[in-house]
């Protein structure tokens, strides 16, 4: 059986951003998300202007691949360094009010639950959506690199 450990990361992100902007209803950017950075450390938005599904499929990987994750911990996954102009740079989390809202629509379309004191987890319809995507990821993946070689 296949599952999301045996289909590269990007390759599966990407399709999993397409298939929850055009299946699932309940996820859909707020009016903000065209002002805003996704952390302190960064100098600008984000430029992809889907960069709201891309979140939500990364998010859900993670989910998959890591257990039990809250707010806190998905902001310090999404971190990064800010740089100062004279100072050393330091380790910053990602916001959190963007990560807290795909959470909150993930978890309203049915993909994931929340478990008291641990954070979030995917539900069985989460799982199987999961890993029937990454089968036909994989299907294509390896029909597309048969086909180059």
């Amino acid at each position: 059986m296949v599952t999301v450990y045996d289909v590269p990361a990007d390759v599966l992100i990407k399709r999993l951003a397409e298939e929850l902007k055009e299946n699932f209803p309940d996820i859909t950017p707020p009016m903000w998300v065209m002002f805003v950075k996704t952390g302190c450390f960064k100098e600008r938005i984000p430029v992809d202007l889907d960069w709201w599904y891309v979140r939500a499929a990364s998010i859900l990987r993670k989910l998959y691949v890591k257990g039990p994750l809250g707010v806190s911990r998905l902001a310090t996954e999404y971190g990064g360094r800010k740089r100062g102009k004279r100072k050393p740079p330091h380790f910053r989390k990602a916001g959190r009010n963007h990560i807290r809202k795909i959470l909150q629509q993930l978890e309203k379309s049915g993909l994931i639950h929340k478990v008291d004191r641990r954070g979030r987890i995917l539900t069985s319809k989460g799982v199987s959506f999961l890993d029937s995507l990454a089968a036909d990821v994989l299907k294509k993946y390896r029909s597309s690199v048969a086909s180059s070689a």
